[in-house]
């Protein structure tokens, strides 16, 4: 990653898998992963994960911590940002099927659909060809998984559901649906690399995190 700078990239960590987010960032050279709680950790840093869990949850609090106004702020002044699964939600302009009092941080100009893949028990595992992740196809883990009904004109589709999962079985509905989509330094995958073991969609948002630093510089 020759010139590109250092970065510290903090994980939300009210909520969610944020241990699992903080090992995925921690093999990356030039990289430094903290947990942010308060706004003055989130100050510190040069770029924010959002991880999955329960995104009703985590945007109350983000109230309750104070966290919302001032990530809102920072997402659209340009901090890179990458929300996996509730994150995902999180970063979309607009959801359906969410909760009255549901608060957005935005940054895609996305449509997403909360739990579009179905209920815990729906949950599952197919291969995904994903743009800008090189190496072949990326396992990805869909659990209570969002997906995007629509994008806008400057949201780049990075992958979607293929017609059968990895264990052969017809994907349904989810044939064709758009799980991970980056607009500019935001990146967004309605399932969870972080549970895999697969470090390269983490390695992307290190790269994007790193060259926004350098282009500061």
């Amino acid at each position: 990653m020759a010139g590109t700078g250092s970065a510290v990239i903090g994980v939300l960590a009210l909520q969610g898998d944020v241990r699992e987010h903080l090992a995925a960032l921690g093999g990356f050279p030039g990289v430094r992963a903290v947990p942010v709680r308060r706004p003055a950790e989130l100050a510190a840093v040069d770029a924010i994960v959002l991880p999955g869990g329960e995104s009703t949850t985590m945007s109350r609090l983000l109230v309750t911590f104070d966290l919302l106004e001032p990530l809102r702020a920072r997402i659209a002044d340009g901090m890179p940002a990458y929300g996996s699964c509730a994150g995902m939600i999180l970063l979309a302009d607009e959801v359906l099927d969410g909760r009255p009092d549901q608060q957005q941080l935005g940054g895609l100009d996305v449509v997403v659909r909360r739990n579009a893949f179905g209920r815990q028990v729906d949950s599952f595992e197919t291969d995904l060809a994903v743009d800008g992740v090189e190496g072949g196809p990326v396992r990805a883990v869909f659990i209570r998984a969002p997906w995007v009904e629509k994008a806008g004109a400057d949201v780049e589709v990075l992958a979607t559901v293929p017609a059968l999962t990895a264990a052969g079985r017809d994907a349904g509905e989810a044939a064709g649906r758009v799980v991970a989509v980056r607009q500019g330094g935001v990146l967004a995958t309605a399932f969870h690399p972080e549970l895999t073991g697969d470090l390269r969609v983490h390695g992307l948002f290190c790269r994007m995190a790193r060259e926004a630093v350098a282009g500061r510089r």
